[in-house]
């Protein structure tokens, strides 16, 4: 299989580009950064806001294009709302390219899409478009909108994936964005103070392997015809709150967190648990690392990688 993926030095990207090398699939990786995790990973330069319509500086075809590209923090894109509209834009080059070149196409989208939810478990059918929450999900509705259509008018075989807290491995660069389970984890580990914005939210934190694996599922079973548009959850699904996940890194840590609670800011979703029994059905998606174990890996990675110090 011969893999296009946008955005393929971020974190999602760059453990699914190296999934499937493992396995003997070929990956060619667009982004606008090089790779800072791995050297493994061809990467072409590319910034798909200044592309031409659906012309990418790749070659040859392709099984499928897995769109990952965007600006991804919530609260940076309230403040800075012309990023989401970047992230449009960035969707739809890659999605006429796949339309010019009848290529299969996977979007990776958000639980933004469901905006500030009170419901105790999300499915899929239950994404309200009416309202946006954020910029961010703005664009990330918008996404959606425009691959429906591309499949309503085009014939687009597709799978929309919206992710969840997705963390782990490869997502420590917080110099260039910050993640809040690695903002934590190194400032607590140093003993520094953490502000946590709304500490009663609920979320639901999916760690880096379940997610990679049921991409790759649901890449297999679209490149295989048997699935043809569908739209999941990729989640744990459960939901954790934010004062629960300060409590395990500390117990993870033996450090005792200095925190500092402050109200949910604006554009920020509350509460959202997903309803994943689409997935688990439809691709045998089985996530098997709650947060209780997937705060103790990340730790562990980024200690033995030098990215962690503890003393």
């Amino acid at each position: 299989m011969r893999v296009l993926i946008t955005g393929s030095s971020g974190q999602i990207g760059t453990n699914v580009g190296l999934r499937l090398m493992e396995r003997g699939d070929e990956v060619v990786g667009l982004d606008n950064r090089p790779n800072s995790w791995t050297a493994k990973l061809t990467t072409v330069p590319c910034d798909l806001a200044e592309c031409r319509r659906g012309e990418l500086p790749v070659s040859g075809r392709f099984d499928a294009v897995i769109h990952l590209a965007a600006h991804a923090k919530v609260f940076e894109l309230v403040e800075n709302p012309n990023r989401a509209l970047e992230n449009v834009g960035m969707l739809f080059q890659a999605l006429e390219f796949a339309r010019r070149n009848r290529t299969p196409f996977i979007f990776g989208s958000s639980r933004e899409v469901y905006g500030d939810i009170h419901r105790h478990v999300t499915e899929e059918r239950q994404a309200d478009f009416v309202v946006a929450e954020s910029p961010y999900s703005a664009s990330k509705i918008a996404g959606e909108a425009f691959i429906y259509s591309f499949a309503q008018c085009y014939r687009l075989p597709h799978i929309v994936f919206r992710f969840s807290n997705v963390y782990g491995r490869y997502d420590c660069d917080l110099e260039r964005m910050e993640r809040v389970i690695p903002l934590f984890i190194r400032r607590i580990a140093r003993d520094e103070s953490i502000t946590v914005y709304g500490p009663e939210k609920v979320l639901d934190f999916t760690y880096i392997d379940d997610c990679t694996e049921g991409v790759l599922r649901g890449l297999d079973a679209l490149v295989a015809g048997r699935i043809y548009r569908e739209t999941f959850n990729l989640a744990f699904g459960q939901g954790q709150t934010l004062l629960d996940l300060v409590n395990l890194i500390g117990l993870a840590l033996r450090r005792q967190p200095r925190a500092t609670y402050e109200p949910a800011r604006s554009g920020e979703v509350t509460r959202y648990v997903a309803d994943i029994s689409k997935a688990r059905e439809l691709l045998g998606y089985k996530p098997a690392t709650p947060l209780t174990a997937g705060v103790p890996l990340a730790i562990e990675w980024q200690v033995k990688n030098g990215y962690l110090r503890l003393e």
